[in-house]
């Protein structure tokens, strides 16, 4: 059986596939900011026959320093990690920047992202099949990337920024796939589609309004799950692939430009060692 990490394990998607690799046998770690929510994950995992095999790290991922901490932690109890499932991500109308100065949706949807499969990736490569899941919405046109304001201090949207920390997310796989391809660890980017998740975030009307349309034909959370769990089970060969519904898109093109993914490395790079 595997060791399965989630990070964003107590909520929507995350939540169903921590419960979905809990019955059939996996050792499983989510992560998530809400005491309660782990609390009700633990609580629930007996009666799967899987109290022993659940376990919760309280961290807000926004934080650099927190996702430091939750590094430390998980390589301190599993020396070897299967997998680790990244599926943390939290809307916001207005710009807020955390306490260490980063827009929070450039520090949650990719610094946290960047960090914990970096920070994991030793622990990673000790797996017979190790892969890292990100579910981000792959394929996006390398336009919605603003290079110059990356953490959007002019002109803030949260649509915007949402849409741009997802093609962060492509161009993260790209220069995790080129770093640590060779090791063995593949890297699967996966849009499961419009998903009745918990739409975790703080919208102002407008934004909401759209959020209650977008459920009225967004599938369950369990109809998301199978391309997720069949890149845990039998990831593809290559060391970076991308799917969108069930359907492998090409990431051969411009869209996953190694130019530009190796441009966000070094930013990022530049970013983070002071923190």
């Amino acid at each position: 059986m595997k060791t399965v990490v989630i990070a964003g394990g107590t909520d929507g998607i995350g939540k169903a596939l921590a419960a979905t690799c809990l019955r059939r046998g996996d050792t499983v770690v989510v992560i998530g900011r809400s005491a309660g929510k782990g609390r009700a994950f633990l609580d629930a995992a007996p009666e799967m026959g899987a109290g022993e095999r659940a376990f919760f790290v309280q961290a807000d991922l926004s934080l650099t320093a927190e996702s430091g901490r939750v590094i430390e932690e998980v390589t301190a109890r599993f020396p070897v990690v299967d997998t680790l499932v990244l599926c943390a991500r939290h809307y916001r109308t207005e710009r807020v920047e955390t306490v260490e100065g980063f827009e929070e949706n450039f520090a949650l949807f990719y610094l946290s992202r960047y960090l914990l499969g970096h920070g994991l990736a030793a622990s990673l490569e000790k797996a017979d099949n190790p892969v890292v899941v990100n579910v981000a919405g792959p394929g996006a046109s390398l336009s919605v990337v603003n290079w110059d304001d990356l953490e959007l201090r002019r002109d803030y949207d949260g649509g915007a920024a949402l849409g741009q920390g997802g093609k962060l997310n492509d161009l993260l796989g790209v220069a995790f796939a080129e770093k640590y391809g060779a090791s063995g660890i593949r890297y699967v980017l996966i849009h499961p589609g419009v998903t009745a998740t918990s739409f975790s975030g703080v919208y102002d009307a407008r934004a909401l309004e759209h959020i209650e349309a977008m459920k009225k034909y967004a599938k369950p959370v369990e109809a998301a799950l199978p391309p997720i769990t069949t890149a845990i089970d039998a990831p593809p060969a290559q060391p970076l692939s991308a799917f969108v519904e069930g359907r492998r898109i090409s990431v051969e093109n411009g869209s996953f430009d190694k130019g530009a993914a190796r441009r966000l490395q070094a930013i990022t790079e530049r970013l983070l060692p002071a923190r």
